[in-house]
């Protein structure tokens, strides 16, 4: 049986991005924290780190945020960077700020360049992000790609085949799934996180992508009523359909 962890209030609200043990403190004192509609003002008390706990702790008349173990599902917009540290827009800038200042902190599970719109997954549980990221895991990314020119009919074969080499690189790609939506346009199942993978294979085919997107990471799907920039909490249920 798993033993319930446990956690000081401070120091578990300043992991969590709210401030210093000395201003949880002051907050506490000023009635701005609450656990099960009562007062806590002792924030040296240890308590049982529960996911239910954000339906039982206010802080500042606002819920608790997720505990640990959290993980985000973003519709990923254009021009934003997969970073914490370049410059411009990131996409951990969509998030509330003092996520930012989480430890464990978020990160992003893979990247999707600043040109690449769609499903993007975050998450502070380290284990999990590795899982899906593994070689050996498999997990399929779908790319919706408009292309530059028109599709010549020979590309699903030879992605398919396992011995598409790319520029720069000697070990040949994984085979790779294409679906002809129009002359320009194609869904490509990757099982690979290489450089740039998508695009560097239709430059292999003398092709050029103009846009990408990400529709699905395994068996998760980007719902269709999240407009670019918008993210949700995935449940636990939705987060083992990533490995379907």
């Amino acid at each position: 049986m798993t033993k319930t962890p446990t956690s000081r209030v401070d120091r578990l609200l300043g992991s969590m991005g709210y401030g210093s043990r000395a201003e949880m403190a002051r907050m506490a004192k000023a009635g701005g924290i609450l656990l099960d509609g009562a007062d806590l003002t002792d924030v040296s008390r240890r308590i049982a780190v529960t996911p239910d706990l954000p339906s039982r702790m206010e802080i500042d008349g606002e819920p608790l945020d997720p505990v640990q173990g959290l993980v985000i599902l973003l519709n990923k917009p254009l021009g934003m960077t997969c970073s914490h540290k370049e410059e411009g827009a990131l996409v951990y800038d969509i998030l509330p700020g003092r996520w930012r200042r989480r430890d464990p902190a978020i990160s992003t599970i893979g990247r999707l360049d600043k040109q690449t719109s769609g499903l993007l997954l975050l998450t502070d549980d380290g284990d999990l992000l590795h899982r899906v990221i593994s070689p050996k895991r498999h997990v399929a990314k779908v790319y919706r790609a408009g292309l530059a020119r028109p599709l010549t009919g020979t590309e699903g074969a030879l992605f398919a085949s396992g011995e598409l080499v790319l520029e720069g690189e000697d070990k040949p790609l994984a085979p790779a799934v294409l679906e002809v939506v129009s002359p320009t346009e194609a869904l490509l199942t990757v099982t690979e996180g290489r450089y740039h993978q998508v695009r560097r294979m239709f430059a292999a085919v003398g092709n050029h992508v103009e846009t990408l997107h990400r529709e699905r990471l395994g068996g998760l799907t980007l719902p269709a009523d999240l407009a670019p920039g918008q993210w949700r909490l995935l449940t636990p249920e939705e987060i083992a359909l990533i490995f379907d």
